[in-house]
């Protein structure tokens, strides 16, 4: 997800380039606090028995360090990779980029997780810098992309992946559909919102594939 903290204009963007990608101490701390929240949520929202054997106190703790493990490898590269693509593309449109964890928002995806339900809100890449509608939009829809991407790169280790593999690859498809799926939502601050007012054919383009199958991901 981002956020601009500047007013888009009207016209077209003029190509500038931006400066070399930099994180400060405090944008690496809300990267790592939220690809643990988010590697919790996903956990026990992905298999249902962790959460309740948690809460009865009758789970296996090397299950739970599996999945866990899992969870971390496949959140954390579709979570990190979502929000690099929009910092990257952000600094390529000249502007000053960070993550920004919302911690609150962390707390209830955990919780939301044991509740047995998705609600994946981590925070925002926050940009600020003079903008058109376009490029605050293609900063927007790069996140989404890049988790559809990652989900065709994850395809063929499900199917064909032996064993833990096979599991990771499809714990890895189903959680960058179902981040590709949520963001592009057109509500709030997601991602989905400014891609609809820069653009209702590309938002068609990449919503109709990105929330379809995260529908599915449920549904299967």
């Amino acid at each position: 997800m981002s956020r601009s903290g500047a007013t888009p204009t009207g016209g077209r963007g003029r190509g500038r380039g931006g400066g070399a990608i930099r994180f400060s101490r405090r944008e690496l701390r809300d990267l790592a606090a939220a690809w643990l929240a988010l590697g919790v949520a996903f956990t026990v929202f992905l298999e249902p028995g962790i959460a309740s054997g948690l809460l009865g106190g009758g789970v296996d703790p090397g299950a739970v360090a599996t999945v866990f493990g899992g969870s971390l490898l496949t959140v954390g590269v579709g979570f990190l990779l979502h929000e690099l693509a929009h910092k990257v593309v952000a600094v390529r449109f000249g502007q000053v980029a960070a993550f920004q964890a919302d911690y609150g928002m962390l707390f209830l995806a955990v919780m939301a997780g044991f509740a047995g339900f998705l609600f994946a809100a981590p925070g925002a890449v926050v940009h600020r810098g003079r903008i058109t509608a376009r490029e605050n939009g293609l900063i927007a829809v790069a996140g989404p992309v890049t988790n559809l991407l990652l989900a065709a790169i994850f395809l063929p280790v499900a199917l064909f992946g032996p064993g833990l593999v096979g599991a990771i690859g499809g714990q890895g498809l189903s959680i960058n559909l179902l981040l590709a799926g949520f963001n592009m939502i057109p509500f709030g601050p997601l991602d989905g919102r400014k891609v609809l007012d820069w653009s209702k054919v590309v938002y068609l383009a990449v919503a109709v594939p990105s929330i379809g199958l995260a529908l599915a991901v449920f549904v299967l």
